[in-house]
This record gives structure tokens, sequence and C-alpha cells, in this order.
């Protein structure tokens, strides 16, 4: 069933609402040992998503400062 206009713009406002954003750049071309590749496998050994999994890097990180 497709998402209607009004489910939508209610999204788009909750998200607004709620979540800020950051835009990640990573290397394109480094092989078969791409960091993208890595992070992914990484999340999924994990068992997490790909967000969950880079939002506790950065809080770990953040901790250790």
């Amino acid at each position: 069933m497709p998402v209607s206009e009004a489910q939508k713009k209610a999204t788009t406002k909750f998200e607004h609402n709620n979540y800020k954003k950051i835009c990640l750049r990573l290397p394109a071309a480094e092989g078969k040992s791409a960091l993208y590749d890595k992070i992914v496998i990484a999340a999924d050994r994990a068992g997490q998503s790909l967000n969950s999994f880079i939002l506790e890097a950065v809080k770990e990180k953040i901790e250790k400062i």
C-alpha cells in the first residue's frame, strides 16, 4: 500500500522536529577493503542498523575524550 501525501508530510515534520542530520562522506575507492564496506559488515555482525552502529561508535569516542 503506497504512503499517502499526508503521511509523508507528517513524517517529514516529525523528523524535522526530533532529529538532527549529519552527512558523512567516506572515500569511495579503497579496493575490497573500503571503509564503507567495513562499517556495514561490522554493523551487521553487531546486529545493529548502520545508523545505530555509527551513533554508538561516536558516543564511545566522545566518552574517551
